[in-house]
């Protein structure tokens, strides 16, 4: 599913303009972006968890001439599902 098709389903469902939902779903996604970004994490109970983790730095090896290279540590997004989720999928 895409972002446009998404949208035109909530907007079903909500009974919204196209134009009103993509809004409101822009607007969610650069909140959960913002938080992130700041390292905090959003918990929505049933759903899942955002949050982000810290990757070490490590070795790597290039695959291309196999000499190896250090690869630095970085900040990644990770998305933990909650249980009624988790349920709803099997």
């Amino acid at each position: 599913m895409t972002k446009a098709e998404f949208v035109q389903s909530v907007a079903k469902k909500m009974k919204l303009s196209k134009a009103q939902t993509a809004k409101i779903v822009d607007a969610t996604l650069d909140e959960v972006k913002g938080l992130l970004k700041r390292g905090d994490s959003i918990a929505f109970t049933g759903f899942g968890t955002f949050l982000v983790t810290k990757r070490k730095s490590r070795k790597g090896r290039n695959p291309r001439t196999g000499a190896t290279m250090n690869i630095p540590a970085t900040s990644v997004p990770r998305f933990r599902p909650g249980k009624n989720l988790k349920t709803a999928v099997k």
